[in-house]
């Protein structure tokens, strides 16, 4: 393990977390808040990031340094972006938010991982300064640090591919372009414009300024984090709903197809099996949720905002709300809980599954049937018309194991709290899936603030282990991993 390299690394990333800190410090100064929380922490996370990136190190970098980096640099992401949470606490007692440190922790990890899920009581009558931390860190964890890292500071040369495959969401993952710093840039710039696009649209259709910005951060992250109490229904503005609808959806596709719309492939883009599942998923749940809640509403065309708003939060692993869903029918409440685990597409900012590994399970099982009842076919599995490797088959079969294994062990121990079933275990799904509201005491007008220490601590773990899909996590806990050979 070559250490000295990956701490070096930590280091550069700890320098762009204290470059983000500035902008929420801009926030306070323009509003006229006590700008305390980033002042004393921005200083210090700066000097730990020059500290670090000084170390003197060879270019020997690997899988297994990739991999161990990445787990150990989300899991420091989390620590320190949790210390303006704390220190807000410290400074604001009044406000009775933030009194714990595992309570920041899990509020900064569920909004680096883009999960969302919050320990708040009520939003509100936070400083806007830490509201805007609370939606940056998300568009931050989106598209993902270490991407962003690649993209500002010099590369490692060709292995900084091992840190994108560690980050990057999805069962395959490959450049855009040769360079992979370029490709971070490519998809940044991507990243970006759509983000600026949401902000103008949201702002057309009346939405102040800054919740215009923070929502649209907590959308192209796929978060959720809302500055309001009942999230997006607190603006009864159904022109913004249908807009925040439009672009969890956007953001939940593929950002390589964006890149070969750019190019003017616009076939290969519709020829994608994940893309057109992905749709079909969408639309047929949209349809099945309206016909099952339309008694609910007093409109056909407003039940159908509301499924719609739901569907693409709950399959983007957003979770923002425009109802309280928890109060649907049990059989559009049982479709939300397996759009949790369908997930968005790999190469998104989304969590889940990811539809191309749902797709693959779904074939190898197929490919099963098929040699059974013809043992001496030569059966393969294609997506997009080429043939999937064994090897890579074999991922989304161990990553399968390892996620159902993780759910049930997570489940178990959470289970300590005492909480009904529905609870307990939608809190541990919606975590590693990076969703954010769960059903029952986690629904979408609940919070996580009842669990205990061990559970918001084994939750926070759940985050990071669904954004960087679990082998990261597993190798830096591995013991082989500390090995120096």
């Amino acid at each position: 393990m070559n250490y000295r390299l990956v701490f070096k690394l930590t280091g550069n990333v700890l320098l762009v977390e204290s470059a983000a800190m500035l902008l929420p410090l801009l926030v306070a100064l323009i509003y006229q808040e006590n700008p305390m929380p980033f002042l004393a922490t921005v200083p210090v996370i700066a000097a730990a990031g020059l500290l670090l990136s000084h170390i003197k190190s060879d270019d020997h970098f690997f899988p297994r340094e990739g991999f161990f980096a990445v787990a150990l640099i989300w899991l420091l992401l989390g620590a320190c972006g949790a210390l303006p949470f704390y220190l807000c606490g410290r400074m604001q007692p009044e406000l009775g938010l933030f009194q714990t440190y595992i309570d920041c922790f899990f509020e900064a990890v569920s909004g680096f991982t883009t999960t969302g899920a919050s320990v708040l009581t009520a939003v509100e009558p936070l400083p806007l300064c830490i509201l805007f931390w609370r939606s940056f860190i998300h568009w931050l964890g989106g598209m993902g640090v270490l991407i962003l890292a690649i993209a500002l500071l010099p590369s490692l040369g060709g292995r900084t591919v091992h840190l994108m495959k560690a980050e990057s969401p999805g069962p395959v993952v490959s450049k855009l372009v040769p360079k992979t710093s370029d490709s971070s840039k490519i998809l940044y710039s991507i990243y970006c414009a759509l983000t600026a696009l949401q902000v103008l649209c949201l702002r057309l259709a009346g939405m102040p300024w800054f919740d215009s910005i923070v929502n649209s951060f907590a959308t192209a992250g796929t978060g959720g984090f809302a500055v309001r109490n009942t999230s997006i229904a607190a603006y009864a503005n159904p022109a913004a709903e249908i807009i925040i609808t439009v672009f969890m959806l956007l953001f939940s596709i593929n950002f390589s197809m964006y890149f070969l719309l750019l190019c003017g492939k616009i076939r290969q883009v519709f020829r994608s099996d994940e893309l057109r599942f992905f749709l079909l998923v969408v639309a047929g749940s949209i349809v099945l949720i309206t016909v099952n809640i339309h008694t609910l509403y007093p409109t056909v065309g407003e039940s159908l905002r509301h499924a719609a708003f739901q569907v693409g939060s709950i399959i983007s692993t957003t979770g923002f709300s425009s109802v309280d869903f928890d109060l649907w029918p049990e059989f559009s409440r049982v479709l939300l809980v397996l759009l949790m685990f369908i997930g968005a597409c790999a190469g998104s900012t989304g969590g889940g599954l990811k539809c191309s590994r749902v797709l693959l399970l779904g074939r190898c099982i197929g490919r099963e049937i098929r040699q059974i009842v013809h043992p001496r076919s030569v059966n393969v599995v294609k997506l997009d018309g080429r043939v999937v490797e064994e090897d890579s088959l074999r991922s989304v079969h161990i990553f399968f194991a390892a996620y159902m294994f993780i759910i049930l062990l997570a489940t178990l121990v959470v289970a300590m709290d005492n909480f009904t079933f529905g609870t307990t275990f939608t809190a541990v799904v919606s975590c590693i899936n990076n969703i954010g509201p769960g059903l029952e005491t986690v629904g979408p007008m609940g919070n996580f603030s009842g669990f205990s220490f061990l559970s918001k601590f084994v939750l926070s773990l759940c985050m990071i282990i669904g954004r960087l899909e679990i082998l990261p996590v597993l190798v830096l806990f591995g013991r082989n991993a500390w090995k120096k050979s």
